[in-house]
């Protein structure tokens, strides 16, 4: 480093890395919570604070492995208090260092600039630090509040993550290189136009930084409405199926009816009398079953009750079907569809007995509720409001209930899940249907 022009404090820089990565744990979901918090990151300061000020007059050869190792820490710090994955964690902590390297740099160069080689007191230095980094944080704050999801979780991809590592790594480069070596065309020479190249290019990273992560941000969010609507007509279009599949059933039915009816009117046995008296109550068993008084609902259950019984998964329902002949064909799939398609999926890793699924469609004080309950093992996880995908690609898979809570907004209801005791329970709330869904 260059000892003829007076650089940042290291206790300035630590202070700065510190609040960096608190703007951004203060943002994501956290790990740890209310004095667990306060004691690791207090300690995480003191750690980052001694680390740079022992480094300070190593030779230059120690200089990046320096860096390398405080971003390590600024890492550890966000990875321990977040409840993101080392990818995440790795991601928002490039953006955390490149952030603290521009406040840090513009802190200091106002600082220089006003203190003109004369030296202030320690109450208005300390008092310039408060002011810029104060400012200058909770701006940051309220940028990055703005495009974090309320999980708290990108979905951060490697190529992500080293496309921010090379970006990092280019803007601390350049921005430095003048105290460093004058020899090259990027550096400068006089002390003012030094501060201005660090300041600026910290400035310009940082934005590009940004820029890039609304980005990702809206992709995400893209890529998650591409995966409810393709849910969504999927849902219909399974219904559709089932629809038809079901007619040709009834049909088939109907046909059985005719020949017990013909098989009567012969000289049997008392024991195939019997036997065919058996296969009318089934079939009678069978029309009788599902009839909620929604058509739609009656074939998705019916469906879905025909997949159990094949699986050894009892399905009951008790449902008022009725109740939803103001709500639209796709909506009523993606719901009852969805709901089903998670409970089953899950009660069919556990033992047969157990598998035991239950949904209930009724009015209540002016509002309809729609409960499925399904037999649930172990501790629930939820993001967002709801349960996390247990799915290795989480970037593909988790959208099933997102989609049953965007298709009950419509209505102006809410999607609410909880676990009682050994039972998993998906609750739909909204007011009873009496005009269309808002757009």
């Amino acid at each position: 480093m260059n000892d003829v022009l007076p650089d940042i404090p290291r206790l300035y820089t630590a202070l700065a890395e510190w609040l960096a990565c608190i703007i951004y744990i203060s943002v994501l979901k956290k790990k740890l919570k209310g004095w667990q918090l306060i004691s690791f990151s207090s300690g995480a300061l003191i750690v980052q604070s001694v680390f740079l000020v022992l480094t300070k007059d190593l030779p230059i050869v120690f200089w990046i492995p320096c860096m390398i190792a405080a971003i390590g820490m600024m890492f550890f710090l966000i990875y321990m208090s977040c409840d993101i994955n080392a990818l995440e964690a790795g991601y928002f902590s490039v953006r955390a260092f490149v952030a603290a390297e521009f406040v840090a740099s513009l802190e200091w160069q106002i600082h220089f600039f006003f203190l003109n080689g004369e030296k202030y007191n320690l109450l208005i230095d300390l008092l310039v630090l408060s002011v810029i980094y104060g400012f200058l944080f909770l701006l940051i704050w309220f940028l990055e509040k703005r495009h974090i999801p309320n999980e708290g979780k990108l979905n951060i991809r490697p190529r992500e993550l080293w496309s921010t590592i090379f970006i990092g790594a280019a803007v601390f480069g350049i921005s430095n290189l003048s105290f460093v070596t004058a020899r090259t065309p990027f550096s400068g020479k006089y002390a003012q136009e030094i501060f201005n190249i660090r300041t600026l290019v910290d400035l310009g990273g940082f934005s590009i930084l940004y820029a890039y992560h609304i980005q990702l941000n809206e992709l995400r969010i893209r890529h998650e409405l591409k995966a409810v609507q393709n849910i969504l007509q999927n849902q219909y279009v399974q219904y559709q199926q089932s629809k038809e599949s079901i007619e040709i059933i009834n049909y088939k039915y109907h046909d059985l009816k005719n020949q017990i009816i013909a098989l009567r009117a012969e000289e049997d046995e008392e024991k195939r009398n019997a036997y065919l008296t058996q296969m009318e109550n089934e079939i009678k068993t069978y029309e009788a079953q599902n009839k909620t008084g929604n058509h739609v609902l009656d074939t998705v259950l019916t469906t879905k009750n025909i997949y159990c019984i094949k699986n050894g998964i009892t399905l009951t329902c008790v449902a008022d079907g009725t109740l939803l002949n103001g709500m639209d064909v796709i909506d009523i799939c993606t719901i009852f569809g969805n709901a089903l398609d998670n409970a089953i999926e899950y009660v069919q890793q556990i033992e047969e007995e157990k598998r035991l699924i239950h949904v209930s469609v009724f009015a209540q004080k002016g509002f309809l509720m729609i409960r499925f309950e399904n037999y649930y093992e172990g501790k629930l996880k939820l993001e967002g409001g709801l349960p996390a995908t247990t799915k290795n690609d989480t970037v593909n898979h988790g959208y099933g209930l997102k989609s049953i809570r965007y298709a009950v907004q419509k209505y102006d209801g809410v999607v609410n899940v909880v676990q009682k005791d050994n039972w998993f329970e998906l609750q739909i709330l909204m007011p009873l249907l009496t005009r269309l869904p808002n757009n």
